[in-house]
């Protein structure tokens, strides 16, 4: 049967994983999800298959689909795998090795071994032409047409796909690099070109150069795969308008991802933690830790405010046990978030200290862990969580997944068990509190770099493997709320859905407090904005555009800057005492006290402009309380005892308003499940979410 359109609007958000791929369909404030295995070799097929799922659940056709706003984790996979195209840079003459030299910091100190990870491009591939621009935009030596071409001839001869062009102070003046790219063009029509000043016009040259090189090298990639996604979708019957989530959690155009990939790399991780924003802003929560642990991963994200942290450089493919510094530096916003290979196919193994280590290596969808019988050998979180009693192996992901217990305890003995002298069991819990304690020490660490104390916090968590971790999370953490919303299985998705239209548009000019010039800086943001303004009307040409403007600032002779966030008016009427007591009240919050006598600097203005947000009704919280008859039994292992106990399995739909269920105690749903500590207890609130506090604090 299918449902009359005529007054509906119908939006799909698609979240592709590194071993699921979500899918959810929103229809008038009614939602329909499901979760399908990732396809590796084609994207969006699995894509189809959870569309053709999720309407047949709605009683409608693909044709019914308004919108369709995708994230992706294909841009962020093809550089950790060094799968993207053939790639050349262009640079200066003398900043050759930039890339490869990196910068001054070793990222673990005492490692007389340390090995730093190879440039995305090796030298051979890197190319310069001569001209200089200095750090205020003024020639220092022209760039001759000729010379560019000697090189650009070299570059085409050898047959590159993709060429990124980033040169000495472009952000300042890219007259140098646009030149560059007039001679690609004329000599090399296949040839797609990236341009530092266009892809992160900010100074730095090692990140600025390392960006734009990432952005060139998934260029032909996400292109090939963003063409064949609409064509596919259209000959589906879903011909509609495409929207990509970026990583600093909004939406842009299809055409703007295709020109700027790099900015889609953390584009998944960005929807959940809009999705936990949301979630925030319904219970008026001003202190949120979004934790996120899908297959691959686990992300975990200080939300203030009903607001995610940004930050505008983060780093992608750490080698080095996922420590700062041991990655690719990639200059783009982002929503700034700690993340780590601790997914539900994550894998482990026993060092040579005889210590369980759990990640980076993941199973992915193929072969997936072990349980899925798909010749998967090492075991995986999600092999542990089975065996410990978990998960339902009749009942993974709706059912659409039978999982093979036999399988999990056999790699599990063989890994583990074996190397440790311990039975299976003890096996299985050993990895899953290795696995909890590298998420929780993330955690501490990140709310520290934050000056937060998490105890104030309250924990939102979702992902398919986040609540049957997230309890142990919380009493390791010492928070003592934590909610599951509805659709926490697929959050990311159902963020898609809530995020604005918005893009930041941000550029590197120094000035210094004691040279303070407030017409340059009015030039600077009203530029800024405009540029801002128009990639968002591109999305949506009617909605009203809301301007957000920041500046990132630092005492004079420190080596880094903290973001200032100023209001409209301080931006466009600027005032030198406003700027420095800005800077002075966010540097004491941070550091503890300010600095005397220093001259304080502006390297980077940014302006992000978005439509605005939509309208959240703040929830009440729920007070009348009955308990949840038990759906059936199961066995579940309690660390505390460390031993099985029979518990409550209750069925999360069974759950109305005001539903209690007091721990040890499992909770299920198609997507996910939900473990309830033995000190906790959870109760339904009016929105569906599963709330889960100490007993000690309810009683």
């Amino acid at each position: 049967m299918v449902i009359p359109m005529d007054d509906m609007s119908a939006r799909l958000g698609v979240d592709i994983g590194g071993t699921f791929t979500d899918v959810v369909l929103e229809i008038s404030g009614v939602s329909y999800s499901t979760k399908v295995l990732t396809t590796y070799l084609a994207p969006e097929d699995a894509i189809i298959d959870g569309m053709f799922q999720v309407c047949s659940k709605a009683g409608i056709t693909p044709s019914h689909i308004n919108q369709i706003i995708h994230g992706t984790t294909l841009a962020t996979n093809a550089l950790i795998e060094r799968r993207g195209a053939k790639t050349a840079l262009i640079t200066t003459e003398g900043f050759r090795d930039v890339i490869e030299m990196r910068t001054e910091s070793r990222f673990e100190q005492y490692d007389l071994n340390l090995s730093l990870p190879e440039p995305l491009l090796p030298r051979q591939m890197r190319y310069t032409v001569p001209g200089r621009i200095d750090a205020n935009g003024n020639e220092l030596l022209p760039l001759d047409r000729k010379e560019i071409e000697k090189v650009v001839r070299k570059v085409a001869i050898a047959e590159y796909e993709s060429v990124a062009i980033g040169l000495i102070h472009s952000y300042a003046n890219n007259s140098h690099e646009k030149l560059v790219q007039e001679v690609v063009n004329d000599l090399m029509p296949k040839a797609m070109v990236s341009l530092s000043s266009e892809v992160s016009p900010q100074m730095r040259e090692y990140e600025r150069f390392n960006t734009v090189v990432a952005n060139a090298y998934i260029k032909p990639l996400m292109k090939s795969y963003l063409d064949r996604l609409k064509g596919k979708m259209k000959e589906a019957g879903a011909d509609c308008n495409i929207f990509l989530m970026h990583s600093g959690g909004g939406i842009i155009s299809i055409e703007s991802a295709a020109n700027f990939p790099v900015r889609l790399v953390e584009s998944g991780p960005a929807g959940g933690a809009v999705f936990a924003a949301n979630i925030a802003e319904k219970y008026g929560l001003d202190k949120v830790l979004s934790f996120d642990m899908g297959g691959t991963t686990a992300k975990i994200c200080l939300i203030k405010n009903y607001t995610p942290r940004t930050s505008r450089v983060f780093e992608v493919a750490r080698t080095y046990r996922f420590k700062k510094g041991s990655g690719m530096p990639i200059s783009i916003p982002v929503i700034d978030m700690v993340e780590i290979g601790a997914g539900g196919g994550s894998l482990a193994h026993v060092d040579e200290m005889k210590q369980i280590r759990v990640g980076p290596e993941s199973a992915g969808s193929e072969p997936g862990p072990a349980c899925y019988n798909k010749g998967g050998n090492k075991p995986a979180v999600t092999d542990a969580d089975l065996v410990l009693g978990k998960l339902d192996p009749e009942n993974f992901a709706g059912g659409s997944i039978k999982l093979n217990t036999s399988s999990s305890k056999e790699v599990l003995q063989n890994v583990i068990g074996n190397s440790l002298e311990m039975d299976t069991v003890t096996s299985a819990f050993g990895l899953v509190e290795v696995v909890d304690e590298n998420m929780a020490n993330a955690a501490r660490v990140h709310a520290v770099e934050n000056g937060e104390d998490l105890s104030q916090y309250t924990m939102i968590a979702f992902g398919g493997a986040a609540p049957l971790h997230a309890g142990r999370l919380c009493e390791k953490l010492g928070v003592d709320r934590l909610l599951v919303p509805q659709g926490a299985g697929v959050g990311s998705a159902i963020g898609f859905l809530r995020a604005p239209f918005s893009f930041e548009a941000n550029r590197s000019v120094y000035m210094s407090l004691a040279s303070f010039h407030e017409q340059k800086i009015k030039d600077i943001f009203s530029e800024l904005q405009l540029e801002a303004t128009k990639f968002v009307r591109d999305c949506d040409p009617k909605s009203e555009i809301l301007s957000d403007f920041k500046v990132y600032m630092r005492y004079s002779g420190q080596g880094w800057e903290i973001p200032i966030v100023l209001t409209k008016d301080q931006a466009l009427m600027p005032d030198v005492d406003t700027f420095e007591s800005r800077f002075i009240e966010d540097y004491i919050k941070l550091f503890g006290r300010a600095v005397e006598g220093m001259d304080i600097e502006i390297t980077v203005w940014s302006v992000n402009a978005s439509t605005p947000h939509e309208e959240v009704s703040s929830l009440s919280e729920n007070t009348q309380t009955k308990k949840t008859p038990s759906h059936s039994k199961r066995k579940l292992f309690d660390h505390e005892t460390e031993d099985f106990k029979i518990v409550d399995v209750v069925l999360r739909n069974s759950m109305s308003v005001g539903s209690t269920v007091d721990g040890p105690a499992i909770i299920t749903e198609d997507e996910t499940t939900i473990i309830v500590p033995a000190n906790r207890k959870a109760i339904c609130q009016s929105d569906g979410s599963i709330e889960m506090r100490l007993k000690v604090i309810q009683e």
